[in-house]
């Protein structure tokens, strides 16, 4: 799990030596080639954001930096000086940190206080609740360099167009575009603004004009054409928003993170609360430590040895964290709402959410998600009415359709079911006669 979340890290605008570590961050970073390293022993001349002049045996030795350029993966490589002025180098000594490494050694998070602990229903299933320190403060804050590209073909009404002026656009939206319908260099954009002006001409349709014109331009055999924004704007982002105060300490220090503890013993990854507990003691004691990768295979309770867990920042940022789901249809055989918007199905309840509900002690509510709101057929009926008129929710008096469906495939099999809690009056094998 650990391996595939530093795949998906991306640099941070401030990196941060972490606190405990495999003792393989230097040669990761050393083999990753983003650091800048002397080859020759020398004394440093000049430092710049873009070079190093290096003085060796006589001669002056420049060093390019690599300054905000994209990677493959749209974040930004940028290479910081390490050195000054008067300062003697050895070969093989790091002369600039490069993304996502300090002092030569890979750094991909940052050392943040969390707490696994519900927290008002607002850490339910997966969901991260942050301090608002770590969105002011810039903490997990990455840079990403995107290229838009936009390209005018030669169409059947005309070829399309490069221009600012663009109709049916608010000139809020055009302010940034030159005279030839090109974003100006340096320009601040947000989302929606137009980045390049681009008009595709179409056929007017002949449902705009009226009748008179329309025959007229079908005798004479005229033709207008319009114009269609196809302008390259830039996408929309996510936002979140502040929800309520975060827990704290007993000697008043907030937390930056709560996380849902459901996600622990679910995923079989129990150990990260032990791996944080020696991050927690290091932050305290201000040391660092350098554990080597163990294997329980080769060592006889080798997870007791604690290995550091650090926070990543994941590169799945999602534009839309909130999602609705309408209600819709249910299952032929089990009764069930069919999952997915693409299926028109209903809220589902799963098995993370039965944990949630079990653990608060909410009977009633999880006996109405696994029942009769679920795939009793009868009773959810009278649910929904209840719901639009008002009054008591009744209670099932038979079992739910599962229950039906189990009885049915054991019954296929030449087994018969003893319901001893359900009388035989009130147990109807058959849907219709439910």
């Amino acid at each position: 799990m650990s391996s595939n979340m530093q795949c998906q890290a991306v640099p941070l605008s401030e990196s941060e030596k972490c606190i405990v570590g495999t003792g393989l961050e230097c040669q990761v970073a050393l083999d990753s080639g983003v650091s800048a390293i002397a080859e020759h022993e020398g004394n440093i001349v000049y430092t710049d954001t873009d070079s190093i002049f290096l003085f060796v045996n006589g001669d002056t030795l420049s060093i390019p930096l690599t300054i905000y350029q994209r990677s493959n993966k749209n974040t930004c490589m940028h290479q910081k000086p390490q050195v000054h002025r008067g300062k003697c180098i050895k070969q093989g000594q790091i002369l600039a940190d490069g993304a996502a490494t300090v002092g030569g050694e890979l750094d991909l998070g940052k050392n943040v206080l969390v707490a696994y602990m519900p927290w008002e229903g607002y850490n339910s299933e997966d969901v991260v609740l942050i301090s608002e320190r770590l969105v002011y403060e810039d903490i997990f804050t990455s840079f990403h360099i995107r290229k838009y590209e936009i390209q005018t073909h030669m169409t059947s009404y005309g070829s399309e167009r490069i221009t600012n002026k663009i109709p049916h656009l608010e000139a809020k939206l055009l302010r940034n575009l030159d005279k030839n319908g090109i974003v100006i260099l340096g320009s601040w954009v947000e989302t929606g603004d137009v980045l390049v002006g681009k008009l595709t001409p179409q056929m007017a349709k002949e449902s705009s004009y009226s009748p008179k014109d329309r025959l007229l331009r079908a005798i004479l055999g005229i033709q207008v054409s319009t114009s269609k924004e196809t302008c390259l704007k830039l996408p929309i982002g996510g936002r979140g928003r502040v929800i309520d105060d975060m827990p704290y300490l007993q000697d008043g220090g907030p937390v930056d993170m709560v996380f849902n503890p459901l996600g622990l013993p679910s995923r079989m990854n129990v150990g990260q609360i032990f791996e944080c507990s020696l991050g927690l003691s290091g932050g305290i004691l201000d040391r660092h430590y350098r554990i080597t990768p163990f294997d329980e295979r080769y060592e006889q309770e080798a997870s007791r040895k604690l290995v550091f867990s650090e926070l990543y920042e994941a590169s799945k940022q999602t534009s839309h964290p909130w999602i609705f789901e309408p209600d819709g249809h249910y299952a032929l055989v089990t009764q069930q709402p069919l999952r997915g918007r693409s299926k028109q199905g209903g809220q589902w309840v799963g098995e993370m959410e039965v944990w949630a509900l079990e653990g608060f002690g909410f009977a009633h509510i999880l006996q109405e998600m696994l029942t009769y709101k679920s795939d009793h057929i009868q009773t959810r009926q009278e649910v929904l009415g209840t719901t639009i008129i008002g009054g008591t929710i009744p209670k099932p008096t038979d079992a739910p359709e599962s229950f039906r469906l189990l009885v049915r495939e054991l019954r296929s099999l030449a087994m018969e079911l003893n319901h001893f809690l359900i009388s035989e009056k009130n147990f109807r094998i058959h849907r219709k006669e439910a």
